[in-house]
């Protein structure tokens, strides 16, 4: 979805009783936001992992130092919703896929935004997550030491644990978060690094209500 059409999404009912601004770049909106007072961030992502780490970097440091400013990912589909979930070192307010109807996408962001100042547990936040547990702390240690090169054999003796054990582990983090390969598993794992890309391609998205 393009800047223009995000905007097209906010000029329609219910959406259009709030401002929008939209941002190419996390620096620009922090820029922004020591004259602005926005209530809520929309980070609209497009399927690309520098994208993802970039975003969990942006929403990690938005928790620390603005909690009370709402955090909204728009994912670009149901595998991409997944993978933030499970990896977000920080909690957010809401995930929501793009691949979802247009009605459903208003609706979706119109419940969110209601719910300003409150980190959201219903099923709009949680939707994917309902189906499978969160990745454990070894499934995470595992993935980290795969982005690092480790082979299996060795992320054994560093967690002092059989080959089998770590086998396991590993497939039931292929498991949760939806992956059927290495390489998707590798994806994941990289974005577990938290590294900022360095040309990023995204849309923030802040918001403030009418006056």
């Amino acid at each position: 979805m393009s800047a223009t059409g995000l905007a097209n999404l906010f000029n329609q009912p219910p959406l259009n009783q709030y401002r929008v601004h939209l941002f190419n770049d996390f620096s620009s909106f922090k820029a922004a936001l020591s004259e602005t007072p926005f209530f809520s961030l929309i980070y609209s992502l497009s399927d690309e992992r520098e994208e993802r780490r970039n975003c969990l970097v942006a929403f990690r440091e938005m928790s620390l130092a603005h909690g009370a400013i709402q955090r909204i990912v728009m994912a670009s589909n149901e595998i991409e919703a997944r993978l933030v979930s499970h990896l977000s070192p920080s909690r957010l307010h809401g995930i929501i896929s793009k691949s979802a109807s247009l009605s459903s996408l208003q609706s979706e962001l119109a419940t969110l935004l209601s719910e300003t100042r409150r980190v959201n547990d219903n099923m709009l936040n949680n939707w994917n997550v309902s189906q499978s547990r969160m990745l454990s702390p070894t499934e995470r240690a595992i993935l980290r030491y795969m982005s690092s090169g480790y082979s299996i054999p060795e992320i054994a003796t560093r967690l002092e644990r059989n080959i089998k054990t770590i086998r396991a582990h590993k497939f039931n983090a292929m498991v949760k978060l939806g992956v059927n390969s290495d390489v998707g598993l590798l994806d994941a794992a990289d974005i577990l690094k938290y590294l900022p890309a360095t040309d990023p391609r995204r849309c923030l998205i802040a918001a403030q209500i009418y006056s």
